[in-house]
């Protein structure tokens, strides 16, 4: 038995880090801290998804939610995994309505948060996922699109590859596949258990969250 204190890992974001829509697993975040739970030496998961939370709201609270999680030793966290974005690309009130936040807002507010975290702990960034455009507008006035999805991925990649920072591309990854409508809500943009189960095994496989837990 390992008497090292396992790493801590703050896993903050919206809805999808939340695990809302997946009733069987509690999302892929609640899959992933039960894995590794049942074995040894993996991180202790802070999950801290809140509904409708886009960027600038992560960027306020990403903070005092890193700074209050050290009780292992007294030792902060020592990583963290942003998973952040789609709420962003909501355009407001018509299909072709101002976006929640613009793309040149968005890559600012992520470089800056990006350099932030960066001074202070290990940073991971995950992709975004599909939406289901047939469904659109959500709650009556919110038009998610699959093209926004596309820009706003790209836009954090390109951010992470400047910062040098690991990143997880998935929207692209989760189009290709034949059953992905399968895999939405039926409203429009949150992932039912299907989704939520294929995320969890992308994430689980990604080789730079294991090569951190493993260093």
């Amino acid at each position: 038995m390992s008497t090292k204190s396992p790493k801590q890992l703050i896993v903050i974001g919206d809805s999808s880090v939340y695990g809302w829509g997946d009733t069987e697993g509690g999302g892929w975040c609640g899959r992933l801290n039960r894995h590794w739970m049942n074995s040894e030496n993996k991180p202790v998961l802070y999950q801290l998804g809140i509904r409708g939370d886009g960027l600038e709201k992560v960027a306020r609270r990403w903070r005092r939610e890193w700074e209050c999680r050290g009780e292992l030793r007294r030792n902060l966290p020592g990583g963290i995994l942003l998973a952040v974005g789609i709420n962003d690309t909501a355009r407001i009130g018509r299909v072709d309505g101002r976006p929640q936040l613009s793309t040149d807002a968005f890559k600012y507010g992520m470089e800056g948060l990006l350099k932030k975290i960066k001074k202070e702990t290990f940073v991971m960034v995950l992709g975004l996922t599909p939406v289901n455009e047939q469904s659109m507008p959500f709650a009556g006035c919110l038009w998610y699109s699959n093209k926004s999805c596309s820009t706003y991925e790209r836009i954090i990649e390109e951010c992470c590859l400047e910062y040098d920072v690991p990143f997880l591309p998935t929207y692209q990854e989760m189009r290709k596949n034949p059953s992905c409508n399968d895999w939405i809500m039926e409203d429009g943009i949150h992932l039912n258990s299907f989704g939520h189960n294929w995320l969890y095994n992308q994430i689980l496989n990604w080789q730079s969250l294991n090569s951190w837990i493993d260093n």
